[in-house]
This record gives C-alpha cells, sequence and structure tokens, in this order.
C-alpha cells in the first residue's frame, strides 16, 4: 500500500518578543495621518496661468490636457476658482499679440500679464500673485535676452527684465520671478524696485533653474522654443549640484526673498540642499513635462493619477520645498 502523504504541520503560533512594532504607527488612517511627517497644504500650491490677448478665450494646451491659454477675463475666473479650490496663489505667463527682437511689448501697461493683474487684484482680492520675469516668451527668436548674432547678451538683457518687472510691479504684482536665468538680474530688478518705491514688492527667483528636456510642453503652451540652438549658455547643467548652491547663494545676497529649484522631480536632491544650506523659503516647479507625463500615464491606465499626484507633490515637499508651482494645484487641493 502506497503511505499517507505527510503534511506539515504548522509550528505553534509564538509571539514574538518584540520591544518595537513601527506597524502600530500604520494601523488606520487616523494613526497615520496623526504621526504623518511631511504635510501637504492648498497654502503651498502656486497654480501657473497662461494669458493671451481676446476675451472669452479658454484654448487647450494638446500637450497639457487640462491646462489652457485663457483671455484676461477668463484667467480672473479661474483665479477665483482656485481661490474657491483652496490656492491662493498664482502665477502669470503672458502670451503677447506681436513679438520683436528685444521681446518689448514685455513691459506694456496693456499686455495680457499686466491687464490680468489688475483684473485679479480688483475681481479676487484675496489672491497672491506672482509673475514670470523672462523674454523667451516676447522675442520673435524665442530666446531669453537680446541678441548679438547667435550669442545672448546678459547686461543688455538684463536692462529688459527691469522694466518688465517694474511693469508688473506697477500694475500690481505681489512677486516678481526673473526666469531667465542671467547673471546680476535679482540685485538690479530689487535695486529698480527699490528705488521706484514698490520695496514690498518680492522677488522670487529662479535661482537654480536647469537646462531640462522638461520643458516641452510648456514651450508649446507659450510659443516660446527658440527659434535655433539652446539654452545652455544660460540654464544650468543637469549634472551639477554645487553651482546651483552658488547660483542660489549669488540671488539671496540679491535681494531674492524666495529661491526656487526646476524641474522638481529629477531635482529633489537639489532641493533638500538648498533648503539644508540656506534655511530659506524655497520652491520647486513641477514643470510641464512631469505633469504631461503623468497625464499620459493615467490616460493609458498605467497609473491611478490621484495617488501618483499627491505622492509626486508629497515627495517634492518632503524633499524641502515650502512652494510648489504645480498645474495639479487645484486638482491637489479638492483632495487636500
Amino acid at each position: 500500500m502506497t503511505p499517507e502523504p505527510v503534511v506539515p504541520q504548522a509550528p505553534p503560533t509564538t509571539r514574538l518578543a518584540l520591544t518595537h512594532r513601527p506597524r502600530r504607527l500604520r494601523r488606520t488612517e487616523a494613526i497615520r495621518s496623526l504621526v504623518r511627517e511631511t504635510r501637504l497644504s492648498a497654502d503651498a500650491l502656486v497654480l501657473p496661468l497662461f494669458v493671451c490677448e481676446g476675451r472669452g478665450v479658454r484654448r487647450e494646451v494638446a500637450s497639457m490636457p487640462g491646462v489652457f491659454n485663457l483671455s484676461v477675463d477668463e484667467a480672473v475666473k479661474e483665479t477665483a476658482a482656485a481661490n474657491a479650490d483652496g490656492v491662493r496663489s498664482v502665477i502669470l505667463f503672458g502670451l503677447p499679440a506681436s513679438k520683436d527682437e528685444s521681446g518689448s511689448s514685455a513691459w506694456d501697461s496693456d499686455a495680457p500679464v499686466q491687464s490680468a493683474i489688475r483684473a485679479i487684484r480688483r475681481e479676487v482680492p484675496g489672491a497672491l500673485v506672482f509673475t514670470d520675469v523672462c523674454l523667451c516668451e516676447y522675442t520673435s527668436h524665442g530666446h531669453c535676452g537680446l541678441l548679438d548674432g547667435e550669442t545672448i547678451l546678459n547686461d543688455p538683457t538684463v536692462n529688459n527684465l527691469v522694466r518688465m518687472a517694474l511693469s508688473h510691479a506697477v500694475a500690481g504684482a505681489d512677486f516678481v520671478a526673473p526666469s531667465d536665468m542671467m547673471d546680476g538680474r535679482v540685485g538690479a530688478i530689487r535695486r529698480a524696485l527699490d528705488d521706484a518705491g514698490f520695496a514690498d514688492t518680492g522677488i522670487m527667483s529662479y535661482a537654480a533653474k536647469y537646462c531640462s528636456a522638461f520643458y516641452g510642453p510648456f514651450r508649446d503652451a507659450a510659443g516660446s522654443a527658440p527659434s535655433f540652438g539652446d539654452r545652455r549658455s544660460h540654464q544650468m547643467d543637469p549634472a551639477n549640484v554645487d553651482e546651483a548652491l552658488r547660483e542660489v547663494e549669488l540671488d539671496l545676497a540679491e535681494g531674492a526673498d524666495i529661491v526656487m529649484v526646476k524641474p522638481a522631480v529629477p531635482y529633489l536632491d537639489v532641493i533638500a540642499k538648498v533648503k539644508e544650506r540656506f534655511g530659506r523659503p524655497t520652491a520647486a516647479y513641477h514643470v510641464s513635462g512631469e505633469y504631461a507625463m503623468l497625464k499620459a500615464a493615467a490616460a493609458n491606465g498605467w497609473l491611478d493619477e490621484r495617488r501618483v499626484m499627491l505622492e509626486t507633490l508629497t515627495s517634492i515637499a518632503r524633499a524641502g520645498a515650502d512652494i510648489i508651482v504645480t498645474y495639479y494645484a487645484r486638482e491637489a487641493a479638492r483632495l487636500l
């Protein structure tokens, strides 16, 4: 006869003699929330808005689902809706009707950004308004400054950035945000603001802006792709960290109130080092390419968009960012 198979018996249950059981603090959502180390807040989010000419314009950006080119009236509506969601801050990017080699429409008092600042101030008084200060959206060649052949001229460009920043301050911006990466522009803007009576207008400097491949969808939205070459002569080499710390130190010395690292997720180590070294208000820009990747993966059913969005934004905050500029601001705020 074939013997019956021997079935292994489970050993008697024994209770481990553990002093520490970390899982006790993970048992329920209430406990997890109580001991959570990094807390996202809608107050820390800044919503980018692309402001264009016209009225009643709400044109979706093909590479950025859920993001629109907005006329001033629509930008006001979007700002009010963001405020209702808990997002108090917006940053405005301009889409001018015409461009030239010097980007002269950037300091036109009736241009979309300046008009939007005044309208938001009037109709959404609780909003905090940041404005992007760079010429790439305004120049016919798409570069961030004035050219001599194919060379970007630093000091003449700074002069025009100062004019642009002043026009934003006159319109009522709370913060101007130079994103051009020209040398000395923070100090020049600070002096000009102070001399013109705008000592309370703050500067959020794109202090460590990398020459990244993640900006493509933004350039679609803003029509700011360079007509030749790239931006390696002024934006930072993605391989460098020490250089980012030097850039931040310079901008703080020149009067920056907030410093930014851009992009965010590929540069979490830089955000962490900036915050650790300087301990000053630190922003990070979750840029268009990062947003578009998550949107595309979610559209294909590969990721749970809500979970991956919050996980991504939490990672940016965990790295040390006090402020997160993100196209997900409203969606995140509604979940938070």
